[in-house]
Protein backbone atom coordinates (compact mmCIF):
# COMPACT_ATOMS: atom_id res chain seq x y z
CA UNK A 1 0.00 0.00 0.00
CA UNK A 2 1.58 3.14 -1.44
CA UNK A 3 5.28 3.02 0.22
CA UNK A 4 4.25 0.27 2.98
CA UNK A 5 5.74 -3.24 2.51
CA UNK A 6 4.24 -5.75 4.14
CA UNK A 7 6.80 -9.28 4.11
CA UNK A 8 3.75 -11.82 4.64
CA UNK A 9 6.59 -14.56 4.09
CA UNK A 10 10.17 -13.98 5.42
CA UNK A 11 12.56 -16.54 3.81
CA UNK A 12 11.14 -19.71 3.39
CA UNK A 13 13.21 -22.66 2.32
CA UNK A 14 10.90 -25.80 1.51
CA UNK A 15 10.57 -28.48 -0.64
CA UNK A 16 8.20 -31.52 -1.19
CA UNK A 17 9.34 -34.91 -2.29
CA UNK A 18 6.68 -36.73 -5.09
CA UNK A 19 4.56 -38.85 -2.78
CA UNK A 20 4.46 -36.86 0.29
CA UNK A 21 1.26 -35.99 2.43
CA UNK A 22 1.93 -32.67 4.28
CA UNK A 23 -0.38 -30.36 6.73
CA UNK A 24 0.61 -26.87 6.45
CA UNK A 25 -0.23 -25.58 9.95
CA UNK A 26 -0.48 -22.13 11.16
CA UNK A 27 -2.64 -19.47 12.62
CA UNK A 28 -4.65 -16.65 11.41
CA UNK A 29 -1.82 -14.43 10.28
CA UNK A 30 1.04 -16.62 10.02
CA UNK A 31 1.12 -16.96 6.06
CA UNK A 32 -0.25 -20.33 4.97
CA UNK A 33 -2.47 -19.07 2.95
CA UNK A 34 -0.10 -16.67 1.02
CA UNK A 35 2.36 -19.86 1.31
CA UNK A 36 -0.39 -21.55 -0.27
CA UNK A 37 -1.48 -18.86 -3.10
CA UNK A 38 1.98 -19.02 -4.35
CA UNK A 39 2.39 -22.34 -4.71
CA UNK A 40 -1.06 -22.61 -6.24
CA UNK A 41 0.06 -19.93 -8.50
CA UNK A 42 -2.85 -17.45 -7.38
CA UNK A 43 -0.13 -15.26 -6.05
CA UNK A 44 2.89 -14.30 -7.63
CA UNK A 45 6.38 -14.43 -5.39
CA UNK A 46 8.57 -11.11 -4.95
CA UNK A 47 11.68 -12.92 -4.46
CA UNK A 48 13.44 -16.18 -4.42
CA UNK A 49 12.24 -19.06 -6.62
CA UNK A 50 9.71 -21.98 -6.94
CA UNK A 51 10.11 -24.98 -9.28
CA UNK A 52 7.25 -27.29 -9.73
CA UNK A 53 7.91 -30.70 -11.20
CA UNK A 54 11.13 -29.41 -12.51
CA UNK A 55 9.55 -26.50 -14.32
CA UNK A 56 10.91 -22.94 -13.04
CA UNK A 57 7.80 -20.95 -12.17
CA UNK A 58 8.72 -17.68 -13.35
CA UNK A 59 6.99 -14.73 -14.84
CA UNK A 60 3.80 -15.78 -15.73
CA UNK A 61 0.75 -13.70 -17.05
CA UNK A 62 -2.83 -14.89 -15.87
CA UNK A 63 -3.13 -17.02 -19.11
CA UNK A 64 0.04 -19.29 -18.46
CA UNK A 65 -0.81 -19.29 -14.94
CA UNK A 66 -3.90 -20.81 -15.80
CA UNK A 67 -2.04 -23.27 -18.25
CA UNK A 68 0.22 -24.95 -15.94
CA UNK A 69 -2.85 -24.66 -12.80
CA UNK A 70 -4.77 -26.78 -15.04
CA UNK A 71 -1.58 -29.35 -15.69
CA UNK A 72 -0.07 -29.30 -12.40
CA UNK A 73 -2.51 -28.26 -9.52
CA UNK A 74 -5.92 -30.04 -8.12
CA UNK A 75 -7.58 -27.43 -5.65
CA UNK A 76 -9.87 -28.45 -2.88
CA UNK A 77 -11.71 -25.82 -0.89
CA UNK A 78 -13.23 -25.51 2.42
CA UNK A 79 -16.56 -24.13 0.30
CA UNK A 80 -16.21 -26.73 -1.84
CA UNK A 81 -16.68 -23.86 -4.75
CA UNK A 82 -18.94 -26.38 -6.82
CA UNK A 83 -21.59 -24.41 -9.66
CA UNK A 84 -24.78 -24.92 -8.41
CA UNK A 85 -26.65 -25.04 -11.65
CA UNK A 86 -23.83 -27.77 -12.99
CA UNK A 87 -24.42 -31.60 -11.73
CA UNK A 88 -22.05 -33.74 -9.65
CA UNK A 89 -21.21 -35.34 -12.88
CA UNK A 90 -20.44 -31.85 -14.36
CA UNK A 91 -18.70 -30.19 -12.00
CA UNK A 92 -16.08 -32.73 -11.82
CA UNK A 93 -16.04 -33.00 -15.84
CA UNK A 94 -15.15 -29.17 -15.97
CA UNK A 95 -11.03 -29.46 -15.62
CA UNK A 96 -11.42 -31.73 -18.47
CA UNK A 97 -13.57 -29.06 -20.66
CA UNK A 98 -10.75 -26.81 -20.11
CA UNK A 99 -8.54 -29.24 -21.25
CA UNK A 100 -10.54 -29.24 -24.82
CA UNK A 101 -11.31 -33.30 -24.75
CA UNK A 102 -14.36 -34.19 -25.96
CA UNK A 103 -17.51 -34.57 -24.11
CA UNK A 104 -18.20 -38.61 -24.28
CA UNK A 105 -14.71 -38.63 -22.51
CA UNK A 106 -14.91 -35.97 -20.34
CA UNK A 107 -18.00 -38.09 -18.36
CA UNK A 108 -16.56 -41.17 -18.57
CA UNK A 109 -13.39 -40.02 -16.87
CA UNK A 110 -15.50 -37.91 -14.50
CA UNK A 111 -17.65 -40.66 -13.70
CA UNK A 112 -15.15 -42.93 -12.86
CA UNK A 113 -13.58 -40.30 -10.12
CA UNK A 114 -17.43 -39.97 -8.90
CA UNK A 115 -17.03 -43.82 -8.23
CA UNK A 116 -13.31 -43.38 -6.50
CA UNK A 117 -15.31 -41.18 -4.27
CA UNK A 118 -18.42 -43.12 -3.93
CA UNK A 119 -20.67 -40.68 -4.79
CA UNK A 120 -21.40 -42.60 -8.37
CA UNK A 121 -25.00 -42.87 -7.48
CA UNK A 122 -25.25 -39.33 -7.43
CA UNK A 123 -24.14 -37.63 -10.49
CA UNK A 124 -27.02 -36.00 -11.44
CA UNK A 125 -27.62 -34.41 -8.46
CA UNK A 126 -27.04 -30.56 -7.89
CA UNK A 127 -25.03 -29.01 -5.10
CA UNK A 128 -28.11 -28.22 -3.23
CA UNK A 129 -29.19 -32.11 -3.41
CA UNK A 130 -25.62 -32.68 -1.71
CA UNK A 131 -24.68 -33.02 2.07
CA UNK A 132 -21.42 -30.95 3.36
CA UNK A 133 -19.54 -34.39 2.39
CA UNK A 134 -20.47 -34.97 -0.60
CA UNK A 135 -20.18 -31.78 -2.05
CA UNK A 136 -16.26 -32.20 -0.18
CA UNK A 137 -16.37 -35.63 -2.21
CA UNK A 138 -17.10 -33.94 -5.57
CA UNK A 139 -14.60 -31.33 -5.56
CA UNK A 140 -12.06 -33.64 -4.36
CA UNK A 141 -13.18 -35.98 -7.78
CA UNK A 142 -13.34 -33.07 -9.79
CA UNK A 143 -9.85 -32.14 -8.28
CA UNK A 144 -8.50 -35.68 -9.33
CA UNK A 145 -9.90 -35.68 -12.84
CA UNK A 146 -7.31 -33.28 -14.87
CA UNK A 147 -4.89 -36.01 -12.65
CA UNK A 148 -2.67 -33.31 -11.41
CA UNK A 149 0.73 -33.84 -9.76
CA UNK A 150 -0.18 -32.09 -6.94
CA UNK A 151 -3.30 -31.49 -4.94
CA UNK A 152 -3.89 -27.98 -2.85
CA UNK A 153 -6.45 -28.53 0.10
CA UNK A 154 -6.94 -25.45 1.74
CA UNK A 155 -9.17 -26.45 5.53
CA UNK A 156 -10.58 -29.05 3.04
CA UNK A 157 -12.58 -30.45 6.42
CA UNK A 158 -13.28 -26.45 7.80
CA UNK A 159 -16.62 -26.75 6.87
CA UNK A 160 -17.33 -30.61 8.36
CA UNK A 161 -18.49 -32.24 11.30
CA UNK A 162 -15.92 -34.36 12.81
CA UNK A 163 -17.11 -37.41 11.38
CA UNK A 164 -17.40 -35.78 8.06
CA UNK A 165 -14.29 -34.36 8.80
CA UNK A 166 -12.33 -38.09 9.31
CA UNK A 167 -14.36 -39.69 6.07
CA UNK A 168 -12.77 -37.10 3.84
CA UNK A 169 -9.45 -37.12 5.47
CA UNK A 170 -9.90 -40.96 4.87
CA UNK A 171 -10.30 -40.46 1.19
CA UNK A 172 -7.47 -38.19 1.50
CA UNK A 173 -4.96 -40.80 3.03
CA UNK A 174 -6.56 -43.10 0.06
CA UNK A 175 -5.61 -40.90 -2.44
CA UNK A 176 -2.51 -40.44 -1.04
CA UNK A 177 -1.76 -44.07 -0.68
CA UNK A 178 -1.96 -44.73 -4.39
CA UNK A 179 1.26 -41.68 -4.65
CA UNK A 180 -0.61 -38.61 -5.39
CA UNK A 181 1.43 -35.38 -3.45
CA UNK A 182 -0.91 -33.38 -1.25
CA UNK A 183 -0.57 -30.01 0.88
CA UNK A 184 -3.18 -29.60 3.37
CA UNK A 185 -3.28 -26.39 5.21
CA UNK A 186 -5.46 -26.83 8.41
CA UNK A 187 -5.39 -25.48 11.64
CA UNK A 188 -7.17 -28.66 13.13
CA UNK A 189 -4.40 -30.46 15.14
CA UNK A 190 -6.30 -33.81 14.55
CA UNK A 191 -6.14 -33.32 10.61
CA UNK A 192 -2.87 -32.58 10.70
CA UNK A 193 -2.22 -35.94 12.68
CA UNK A 194 -3.47 -38.03 9.47
CA UNK A 195 -0.86 -36.79 7.40
CA UNK A 196 2.65 -38.23 7.49
CA UNK A 197 4.66 -34.52 7.94
CA UNK A 198 3.61 -31.38 9.70
CA UNK A 199 5.37 -27.84 8.60
CA UNK A 200 4.14 -25.08 11.26
CA UNK A 201 4.14 -21.56 10.34
CA UNK A 202 4.50 -18.75 12.79
CA UNK A 203 5.04 -14.93 11.78
CA UNK A 204 6.02 -15.64 7.94
CA UNK A 205 8.76 -18.34 8.92
CA UNK A 206 8.74 -22.06 9.13
CA UNK A 207 9.26 -22.86 12.96
CA UNK A 208 8.97 -26.95 12.79
CA UNK A 209 8.97 -28.82 9.98
CA UNK A 210 9.02 -32.86 11.07
CA UNK A 211 7.58 -36.30 9.74
CA UNK A 212 5.18 -37.76 12.32
CA UNK A 213 3.58 -41.56 12.39
CA UNK A 214 0.15 -40.84 10.46
CA UNK A 215 -2.85 -41.36 12.33
CA UNK A 216 -5.31 -43.82 9.69
CA UNK A 217 -8.78 -41.82 9.91
CA UNK A 218 -10.09 -45.22 8.97
CA UNK A 219 -9.50 -45.65 12.90
CA UNK A 220 -11.85 -43.28 13.62
CA UNK A 221 -14.80 -43.62 11.07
Amino acid sequence: MGSNVLHVLKGINFSVEEGELVAIMGSSGSGKSTLLNILGMLDLLDSGTYTLDGVPIVNLNETKAAKYRNKFLGFVFQSFNLINYKSALENVALPLYYQRIPRKEREEVAMQYLKKVGLSEWATHLPSELSGGQKQRVAIARALAAQPKVLLADEPTGALDSTTSYEVMQLIQEINDEGKTILVVTHEPDIANMCKRIVQLKDGVIIEDKKITQIRASDYV
